[in-house]
């Protein structure tokens, strides 16, 4: 089933889908700070991108780190890259898509180049008991599709599952033991070690 809560994929590049962009522009002489914001354009037209990404980009295809700082700085200025709403539009959509929780979260969004205060103040902005809920969910699924499976194999199938998608332990043994209780399965987890 498509994800319908995804709405961009950073990892696209559409330079490599336009052969003129590819050669840097339409013209030898072309201005570098007109061939630099055409870049950048043509990237975010295709889906958001952080400003690491955009200064990586322009990197690989040979602007001068001063006319890429110009120009990032600019589009900062009038809002076209924006680090702190990309982190909140990121965390939002791949928690609601993806049922990724707190761990996986920040991962791919320093992946992305965004700063640490900016990924923790993103990924606070997902509420305890948000998370839990979806933990919740994906757990009851796993273990709902193994349901044939002894309640040992069933429990770290759902505990793998949700380490995967960036649970704690102490969350993802709770809500896992708390599902099995629930469908009366008679199963003793050890608790987690601290985290």
């Amino acid at each position: 089933m498509p994800d319908t809560h995804e709405p961009f994929d950073s990892d696209t590049d559409t330079d490599a889908l336009e052969p003129g962009a590819r050669a840097g522009g339409s013209a030898d002489g072309e201005d570098p700070e007109a061939r630099a914001r055409g870049i950048c354009l043509r990237l975010l037209t295709s889906a958001p991108r952080t400003r690491a990404q955009l200064a990586q980009a322009l990197r690989r295809r040979g602007v001068d780190d001063d006319v890429a700082e110009s120009v990032l700085g600019r589009f900062s200025e009038v809002g076209l890259i924006d680090d702190a709403a990309f982190a909140d539009a990121w965390v939002d959509s791949r928690h609601a898509g993806r049922g990724l929780g707190r761990k996986a979260l920040a991962a791919e969004l320093r992946r992305r180049g965004v700063d640490e205060d900016t990924v923790r103040d993103a990924v606070e902005e997902l509420s305890p008991d948000q998370e839990e809920e979806t933990a919740r969910r994906l757990a009851r699924r796993k273990l709902a599709g193994s349901r044939m499976h002894d309640s040992a194999a069933r429990a770290r199938r759902a505990l793998a599952m949700l380490a995967r998608k960036g649970y704690s332990a102490g969350l993802a043994y709770r809500v896992v033991r708390e599902e099995l209780e629930a469908e009366g399965a008679a199963l003793d987890l050890p608790e987690p070690e601290a985290e």
